[in-house]
């Protein structure tokens, strides 16, 4: 098979696919099935209700749905599925990402449902050099897929993350000692040239959504541990987290499940209150009518969960984790498109980091084809006018120093700042500070009465991924099948 049938047929199956793939499978044989209704059983009260219509709570649902469930319903707030996903439609089959959109080696859940929905996907362009802007002056640096970082130090860091169990490092048996310094002071430590500051810095904010100095170490170790303790896999592009996009962008997903699921999800329909959570049935009050349920899942990120009411108050510690949560992310990514990839030609990948300034990172986000070019970024709101236009000059003018005049115009830019899109999404990524999870890290996971956590911020591994988000469905799944017959049993 020569390589371009292999983009369009997503990554060959290697054995660590072939068992993943099997692993899937069996654990779909092995979902419990839904126990037959036994006499007495109000059939007005659904089995289950699924709050979140993201990943988490469609991969939920289609669980459901394949272990025989028919009684339940997905509530989703806004007018669309795929949660912190989205896709800006380009035309003609195309698209590019206004969310999350990349997976990567050992993220096997989300691979395994997009084989299973027949999606394809293709690896992320990388090749050629990065720029690097520092004030007026710019540099381009050949960085083989990476960000630059030391590997004396991430050596450092991969043998501590080895200690933090990446789904519960409060357990940690040195927790205490990583959640009492933020990153920063680790990096403080190591005596980091200037120069070297921004690959650190750039990882630190697009992965875990603030600066060192404001993450916990304790969080970034957990999330090295996702990577198999593999920095490179983290944080690079080549063979890493970012290595492999969605086709037909990865919002695709979710778009699929619903299709399926048909009029079980239910679009519009933010929920106000949840009664009775405690000893059932739940009362779930929506802005578009009341719905009973025996067992509900709540596929929400944990500040999210600050916008529903609960009757009675939920658990001290629960309840006072989800107020904390930090929801200082929020992200706002830009696209501009090009009638060419110009850029490839001279020898450049796309990629472009200030070290001071409005982008974070940009990145060649074009089709698979290449038919056309797209530079998508991650930028800062305070060094970029709010106003559409505007920003997509003043991106268009800095990447003109670095690419060429051409980036001077665009055929059509789209910008999609998260905070201010909807009331529903406020982080996108959750930068956990220091000293959060020895307080409040044990509540994250254990289901409540009647209410099961779901979203990827409870997955045992990536979370805060795609990944994450369709493994925490999995298992949120798993648990209400389960609490379900045993209380019919």
């Amino acid at each position: 098979m020569d390589k371009e049938d292999n983009r369009n047929d997503g990554p060959a199956l290697t054995r660590r696919g072939f068992l993943g793939m099997a692993t899937a499978a069996a654990a779909t044989a092995a979902l419990p099935r839904v126990a037959a209704a036994g006499a007495g059983i109000d059939p007005d009260v659904l089995d289950i209700a699924i709050i979140g219509a993201g990943l988490a709570g469609l991969t939920a649902a289609r669980d459901l749905h394949r272990a025989g469930c028919e009684s339940f319903v997905v509530l989703e707030a806004r007018e669309r599925v795929g949660g912190r996903t989205l896709n800006h439609d380009l035309g003609k089959g195309y698209f590019t990402e206004a969310g999350g959109q990349w997976i990567g080696p050992g993220q096997t859940a989300v691979a395994d449902l997009a084989r299973e929905l027949g999606v394809g996907t293709f690896p992320t362009y990388w090749e050629g050099k990065t720029t690097f802007f520092a004030g007026d002056a710019h540099a381009t640096v050949a960085l083989d897929g990476g960000f630059g970082t030391d590997r004396k130090l991430t050596s450092e860091l991969e043998s501590m993350a080895k200690l933090v169990p990446s789904g519960a490092p409060w357990t940690s048996p040195r927790a205490a000692e990583f959640d009492a310094m933020s990153l920063g002071d680790w990096l403080s430590k190591k005596n980091i040239a200037p120069q070297d500051q921004i690959g650190w810095t750039t990882g630190s904010v697009l992965s875990g959504g603030n600066v060192p100095s404001r993450l916990s170490l304790l969080h970034w170790l957990s999330m090295i541990n996702s990577a198999d303790c593999i920095y490179d896999r983290l944080e690079s592009v080549k063979d890493a987290a970012q290595g492999t996009r969605i086709s037909g962008g990865s919002q695709i997903l979710s778009i699929k499940m619903a299709e399926a699921l048909g009029d079980k999800v239910r679009l519009s329909s933010p929920v106000l209150r949840v009664e009775h959570w405690h000893d059932g049935p739940v009362t779930i009050h929506t802005a578009r009518g009341v719905i009973r349920a025996r067992h509900v899942i709540v596929a929400l990120s944990p500040p999210l969960c600050n916008q529903i009411a609960f009757d009675p108050p939920l658990p001290e510690k629960r309840r006072e984790m989800q107020r904390r949560w930090p929801a200082v992310a929020p992200a706002r990514k830009t696209a501009h498109v090009y009638k060419k990839t110009f850029w490839r030609d001279k020898g450049l990948n796309g990629w472009m980091i200030q070290a001071k300034g409005p982008i974070l990172w940009a990145y060649d986000n074009s089709p698979e084809d290449a038919s056309f070019g797209v530079i998508n970024a991650f930028v800062a709101n305070g060094h970029l006018p709010s106003d559409h236009d505007a920003a997509g000059k003043e991106l268009a003018r800095i990447y003109a120093e670095a690419l060429g005049e051409e980036a001077l115009h665009p055929v059509a830019y789209y910008d999609h700042d998260w905070g201010k899109a909807d009331r529903w999404t406020l982080t996108c990524v959750s930068a956990i500070p220091p000293g959060f999870y020895m307080k409040y890290g044990e509540a994250l996971h254990p289901p409540v009465g009647r209410l099961i956590w779901s979203g990827t911020e409870t997955a045992d591994i990536w979370a805060g991924y795609m990944d994450g988000a369709v493994r925490s469905g999995h298992k949120a799944a798993l648990q209400a099948l389960q609490a379900m017959n045993a209380r019919r049993a």
